[in-house]
């Protein structure tokens, strides 16, 4: 009788050998009293053969039906269904009973297909593998047994590919298909799937099925554009940004599996860039266009128009690349001073002009709302001359033209206000801000070009009267009482929101033609006595 004892049964047996199925086993093969006459392990390769179709002993045949990958049987066959009373010459003596210690390492049947099983699906799975799509995926390459092969993991790299035109085998080509990015699939291929009777000549042997264990990271197709999901778009949207444009803006990068590999937020600063120039990769120039200041936008940009098969950096090369993006800011080189007035008084004749001293409240922002600075918080109103150069230009344009009581709200480009570099700490580099201001009080400045204006008549002897004197010579103490005087007077007035003693040691610097801190009659000029190269500013 044939006698089979189980000596190692696996805890797994999904299949079981059949008759018609081909196997590949290990064995010892010896005579009772323990003599070996045969070993596949001396032979360093499995035993491959069909069972129940008479390529083995009898025997054989009916011990292998039933057994599992990776259970271990001992068999004991008597002769006659062994090789009876004629033996083998030289190896097995007539009418030998033959036991065999047999270790099953692989089965598979001609009518086998890839056996595909899905053992974690993300929750949305937008896109699946189609034919032609290039894929990047972790896998561990493992027989039957468990015996592994070949991994990605321990090479740290995905194994990037086309699907479906021929570049795998046949068996992954299938068995990649339908997959979502982040899916994990065990796929199961029969060796005429694989690498066949010849195996690929190093890790894989002749007639083996193939175990891959396979995590998706990455699909896109080399026809994709990029795919851009709109997650917030304010209500407001006076102006969306076009070629040209400079934008200032907040992301995540991250890989199609969420991999983060950038963010402007871990800098605390935002990217600030030209649009549809070419300062950006191309799916990112596209991706930009027709945004709102406040939007946030998701953008999905296909290799192709990202870093290419070569990555760059932490990317890796033929990566999908995911940008979730928040607009904090943009305008045009070619903006001017934008001006809203919000109210203006029913009687609005007196209009700010260059020269006149201004008082004024204001709240400083950013486009995206926040504050940056507000004369209301200090309690107290900013002053100045206006078109002096006390504030940047763009406020400067900004305050022309205004009367006492208007309210405006006044945007100003990066160009005419703090330009690329900021105010450290304060405004950011190419920001546009946003004032509302409210003007509080106007004194009218002098005309263009002075300093001091007389309210009647000047004395024809002016220079008399300075010298108190009467040295025939003039000192900065004599000129600045004289003018002090006239002021207090209301004889003359002096250009507003400027310091006293600069104004009046400049006027009299102008007057001290030689340099010699003294003014005699014949330096002294009044302003309409000047010629054009002469000192004009006073």
């Amino acid at each position: 009788e044939l006698r089979v004892e189980r000596r190692f049964v696996p805890e797994s047996c999904p299949r079981a050998v059949r008759p018609g199925d081909f196997v590949r086993y290990h064995y010892l093969g010896a005579f009772p009293d323990g003599t070996r006459f045969d070993s596949s392990y001396d032979r360093g390769s499995t035993f491959n053969v069909f069972v129940g179709k008479g390529q083995l002993i009898a025997g054989m045949d009916k011990a292998l039906v039933g057994m599992c990958v990776n259970e271990r049987r001992f068999v004991k066959i008597p002769p006659r269904l062994a090789y009876g009373s004629e033996g083998v010459s030289g190896v097995i003596p007539p009418n030998a009973e033959l036991h065999f210690d047999v270790l099953l390492i692989d089965v598979w049947n001609s009518e086998d297909q890839v056996q595909v099983e899905t053992y974690f699906k993300p929750e949305k799975c937008p896109r699946t593998v189609q034919v032609s799509d290039f894929v990047r995926y972790h896998y561990n390459g493992t027989f039957l047994d468990g015996t592994l092969f070949d991994s990605s993991h321990n090479r740290m790299r995905t194994y990037d590919t086309y699907v479906g035109i021929g570049w795998l085998i046949p068996g992954m080509d299938q068995g990649l298909l339908g997959m979502c990015v982040g899916e994990k699939r065990i796929i199961t291929i029969p060796p005429f799937l694989a690498y066949g009777e010849e195996g690929d000549g190093k890790e894989i042997p002749g007639q083996a099925s193939l175990v891959f264990d396979v995590l998706l990271l990455d699909l896109h197709n080399p026809k994709d554009g990029i795919a851009i999901e709109n997650q917030h778009v304010p209500d407001s949207c006076e102006r969306r940004s076009q070629t040209g444009d400079f934008l200032r803006y907040h992301y995540n990068g991250t890989l199609l599996d969420g991999t983060l590999f950038d963010s402007s937020y871990s800098r605390n600063h935002t990217y600030d860039t030209y649009v549809g120039k070419g300062y950006v990769i191309a799916g990112m120039d596209e991706g930009l266009l027709g945004v709102c200041i406040g939007e946030r936008r998701r953008i999905v940009i296909p290799p192709h128009l990202g870093y290419g098969e070569e990555g760059r950096g932490k990317i890796p090369g033929s990566a999908v690349l995911v940008f979730d993006i928040h607009v904090v800011d943009f305008h045009n080189p070619s903006d001017s001073v934008s001006i809203t007035v919000n109210y203006k008084p029913s009687n609005c004749t007196v209009l700010s002009k260059k020269g006149d001293y201004l008082k004024y409240h204001y709240n400083a922002s950013l486009l995206d709302g926040t504050l940056l600075d507000s004369t209301h918080s200090l309690g107290k109103t900013y002053n100045i001359v206006l078109g002096s150069g006390q504030v940047v230009v763009g406020m400067d344009m900004g305050l022309q033209d205004m009367c006492v009581g208007e309210q405006r709200t006044v945007v100003i480009p990066p160009h005419l206000g703090y330009g690329e570099d900021g105010v450290e700490g304060e405004v950011p580099g190419s920001a546009v801000l946003v004032f509302d201001i409210e003007l509080l009080e106007l004194v009218s400045g002098l005309p263009e070009g002075y300093m001091f204006v007389w309210n009647g008549e000047v004395s024809p002897n002016l220079f008399e009267e300075i010298d108190q004197n009467h040295d025939g010579e003039v000192l900065l103490e004599e000129f600045s009482e004289y003018i002090q005087a006239q002021v207090d007077s209301g004889k003359g007035k002096l250009a507003p929101g400027f310091d006293f003693e600069k104004i009046v040691k400049n006027m009299f610097t102008n007057q001290d033609r030689d340099g010699n801190g003294k003014v005699t009659a014949e330096e002294f000029k009044l302003k309409d006595q000047e010629t054009k190269e002469e000192h004009d500013e006073l």
